[in-house]
């Protein structure tokens, strides 16, 4: 059988491209992105990461910081070997902790229409809400409740208004 044809083309090398920096351009884009400002910032691209996770206070290894002992260890003498040159990189990251996350999750518009609607007409009578007819996705009573009280953890004052006007008539 014949072999395949291969093209023959001289080698030639390229003047025009800077090689050195291509290297560091790959050398960058294949690091890893650090996404915590306080750490990123403190960072020391010449140290190695345990050299900069410890001048930082942090701990690449928690069992070599606080290893499990037979005997209880002193803590003073734990202590005393490590020396932290970076102490605003944890109070960043105290003070970033201490601030409370956003709730992100919500319930859509049709949801609170369609629970709306089942507490005018039915207040918290699950059962009768499970036979109304625009109940189409064929909720149980169990998953309505359920919708109602996810309704009642985003919107409160508004679930309360809506049974103190579905009590006065």
């Amino acid at each position: 059988m014949p072999k395949a044809k291969q093209k023959k083309r001289k080698n030639t090398f390229q003047y025009n491209v800077n090689r050195k920096k291509l290297n560091r351009k790959a050398k960058k884009k294949s690091a890893p992105r650090i996404s915590c400002d306080q750490i990123r910032n403190a960072w020391d691209d010449s140290k190695s990461v345990a050299s900069n996770l410890a001048d930082m206070g942090l701990a690449g290894d928690p069992n070599k910081v606080l290893p499990i002992h037979a005997n209880p260890v002193k803590e003073t003498d734990v202590e005393k070997t490590r020396i932290i040159r970076k102490p605003y990189v944890i109070e960043g990251l105290k003070v970033a902790a201490s601030v409370p996350s956003k709730k992100t999750m919500g319930i859509s518009s049709d949801m609170v229409q369609y629970v709306r609607y089942m507490v005018e007409n039915y207040r918290e009578d699950y059962k009768a809400m499970a036979r109304d007819e625009k109940n189409y996705y064929q909720d149980t009573p169990k998953q309505i409740k359920r919708k109602v009280n996810l309704y009642k953890q985003h919107h409160l004052k508004d679930y309360e208004a809506l049974l103190s006007s579905v009590a006065k008539p």
